[in-house]
């Protein structure tokens, strides 16, 4: 007898996504989706659709124990190495929830639902990010479709902020990247970007990196399963911002930036690399990094509740309104 198609594996990152021949894919690590919710104590949250086609969507949440009329803006874009993950999952509902509530952070949070990979290979979530951001923009002007009332009312245009964490940090690179060469509706800049763990890598490794097995390591596996027709491979300027053909970091489109990095993390010496190209680059820009030690990975998003979360989160909301 055959094997039954699906059963039969044709991508895989083990323990992180399976798929298969008959289209199934799985995504074990992924967190539950959770419900929007307009009551909960200190912040309110609400689906919003941002395109149709292509489908865009987002959670947005706003702080309701605040006495501010009008709000900084953060787009953020969640992590999970561009292919898991859910700004509607319950790790990310709950990390706004009590990052806002616990630590004081009295934005706008617009957390951005882009299409993942492999049933949308990159650089598909780049477009859909920049798409979100330029919606956000279009607010400040009389052009906007589905238009959002707690933008409209709350939102001030003049503090707009892009974060995001391990994927998402590479996905504010980017964003902040074309923001420079490609301007927002209503002309409006965006005023910081914040990188937490941010996800860069590159053909030769560098500080602690192996360099044996360099290869077979999770980054640069993750990076030919999300977009495996890449120029340059692993050397892409969008995951390696130091790459012969990238930009120049001193173009950044932003006003100040602020990296975030944990001692134990893999990526550790990846954010201190960005950190220290950006400053070498001549960026006129703000720039800071902060390193919390005996931490792993996006420590943060798992643990919001921790000590060591809420200093990192109150570092975000003092970036944000310093």
């Amino acid at each position: 007898m055959g094997s039954s198609s699906e059963n039969i594996i044709i991508g895989e990152i083990p323990s992180y996504i399976t798929v298969y021949k008959d289209g199934k894919i799985d995504r074990p690590r992924e967190t539950a989706f959770v419900a929007a919710c307009v009551k909960e104590i200190g912040v309110s949250s609400k689906d919003i659709i941002i395109s149709q086609n292509p489908l865009i969507s987002s959670r947005i949440y706003l702080p309701t124990s605040n006495n501010h009329n009008q709000l900084p803006i953060l787009v953020y874009f969640h992590g999970g190495g561009f292919f898991f993950e859910s700004a509607f999952s319950q790790l990310y509902h709950n990390y706004f929830n009590t990052s806002i509530v616990l630590s004081q952070l009295h934005a706008i949070v617009v957390s951005v639902e882009y299409r993942l990979a492999p049933e949308h290979p990159l650089p598909v979530a780049y477009d859909d990010c920049w798409d979100a951001l330029q919606w956000v923009a279009s607010h400040s002007t009389n052009n906007v479709i589905n238009t959002e009332p707690w933008l409209i009312n709350h939102a001030d245009f003049n503090r707009i902020f892009i974060g995001g964490d391990s994927a998402g940090g590479n996905i504010v690179h980017n964003i902040a990247m074309r923001a420079a060469i490609q301007p927002l509706h209503g002309g409006l800049q965006i005023l910081g970007a914040i990188y937490a763990h941010p996800y860069f890598y590159s053909s030769k490794p560098i500080g602690f990196e192996p360099v044996i097995g360099h290869e077979e390591s999770l980054p640069y596996l993750a990076w030919n399963f999300v977009y495996p027709s890449a120029p340059a491979g692993i050397d892409n300027p969008m995951i390696n911002p130091l790459a012969p053909e990238a930009p120049s970091l001193s173009g950044l489109g932003c006003s100040k930036i602020l990296i975030c990095v944990a001692s134990n993390d893999a990526l550790r010496d990846r954010g201190v690399w960005y950190h220290d190209a950006v400053k070498q680059s001549g960026w006129k820009g703000e720039l800071q990094l902060f390193e919390q030690e005996d931490e792993d990975h996006v420590y943060h998003i798992f643990h919001p509740e921790s000590e060591h979360a809420k200093k990192l989160t109150k570092l975000m909301a003092s970036f944000i309104f310093q």
